[in-house]
Parts: C-alpha cells; structure tokens; sequence
C-alpha cells in the first residue's frame, strides 16, 4: 500500500481512539519511523503530507537529512552515544532517547539552543530496553536545571512485546501518571507536558491511555 493510504486508515483509527477516549485528533503527532526505509518511501510520506520523522540511528538520519533537511521536523528516537552529539544536535527538532546525565552535559556542551528532550523511562524494568528506572525519573529530571540547553518537553516510554492488553495499558498509565506529576511542578526547565509512547503494534491503546506523540514505522511507511 502507498504511504498515502495507510496514512488515511491510521487516521481513522486516531480518531476512533480518541473517540473512545474523548480526546481531540489533533493532540496527536505522528512521527513516521524511516529507519528501515528508502530515501524515496521516506519522500513519499512527506507527499502525503507527514511532517515529523523520526530515526534512530545517526548515520541513517545524516543521510535522510542531507535529502531532505528542514522539509521536515526530525526526532531522534533511539539511544545517542555522547560521541555523536555533536553530529546530530544542531539537526534534529526533538530527542526522545534523554536518560543519562552525561547526555545531558554534552547536549549542554555542544546546543546552541535549548533542545527539546523526552526523557526516556523503563517502565516494564526490562533489561533489554533502556532507560531510567520510574522511581529515578523525577530528581533526575530536577537535576536538569543544571543544563539551560535542555528542556523536558515529556516522557518516552517502549511497551513491551506482549499480546496482552492490560499489560500494555498498565505501563502506559504509569507513565502518564509520572508525567502528571512532574508537569504538576511547572518546573520552568522541564514543562513535561507530552507523552510519547505507541508504536506500529499498540499506538490505538497509547493513545486512549494518553499518548501525544506516536512513533509508527511499518503499518504507516514499511
């Protein structure tokens, strides 16, 4: 199926969610997920009228974006190595991958602006899957005061592999729940007001459980 077209069931399925969950579609930010993709299939989604992307890894990303540049807002989704900071900073719109305090300080070294940071939490406590632990997310976000180049905009969250719905909807709510409180300190560094969570699998469940921000690869681009 083109882009166009899965585009157009997606958002009926938005809708239907937020239908559901008495929320308003244009809450939600779809980030096509091109990490996979060509240079054309990821064209092709700016045709049909996508305007965030979001890679995970610097050097896919460069080459994206040495194509398309700004014709996009671009969100780095995966794990950033402090190495690399400085290759993708002055390029990318949102990081979504902020969980470490060494990141932190070299974003604060290398930004000449403020970057817009979701703080990456683990929610499920899986090993595999990165992140700060849920009872570590609020001092470490208190501590970000110390960065004027970083600003909390929200959290991130992976679900994980499972079939069962509960489960997924209790890993959401707990980050929303994180999130609430934080954005409850109007922090002036760390605002914390969006939730991105959801992808190609669970992102209808994400988004009645309160996502704002949805990072969809292969029902949306392949």
């Amino acid at each position: 199926m083109t882009v166009a077209e899965n585009l157009t069931k997606m958002n009926k399925t938005i809708e239907q969610a937020c239908r559901r969950s008495d929320r308003n579609p244009e809450e939600i930010t779809i980030i096509a997920v091109t990490k996979y993709v060509s240079i054309e299939r990821t064209k092709e989604a700016l045709e049909a009228g996508i305007t965030n992307l979001g890679e995970n890894r610097k050097e896919g990303f460069l080459e994206k974006y040495e194509s398309i540049e700004d014709q996009a807002a671009w969100h780095f989704i995966g794990t950033l190595q402090s190495r690399k900071v400085k290759d993708v900073i002055h390029k990318i719109d949102q990081l979504h991958s902020l969980d470490r305090r060494s990141l932190a300080k070299e974003i604060n070294k290398r930004a000449e602006e403020p970057v817009s940071c979701f703080v990456q939490v683990n929610v499920s406590g899986e090993e595999s899957k990165h992140g700060l632990p849920l009872e570590e997310v609020e001092s470490f976000i208190e501590d970000m005061k110390a960065y004027d180049k970083v600003k909390v905009v929200g959290l991130m969250a992976m679900a994980p592999h499972i079939e069962e719905e509960e489960g997924l909807r209790a890993v959401f709510r707990k980050l929303r729940a994180l999130r609430d409180r934080v954005r409850d300190k109007q922090l002036a560094h760390a605002p914390c007001e969006w939730l991105s969570m959801g992808m190609s699998n669970d992102y209808e469940i994400a988004i009645e459980e309160g996502a704002t921000h949805i990072r969809v690869g292969s029902s949306l681009v392949g």
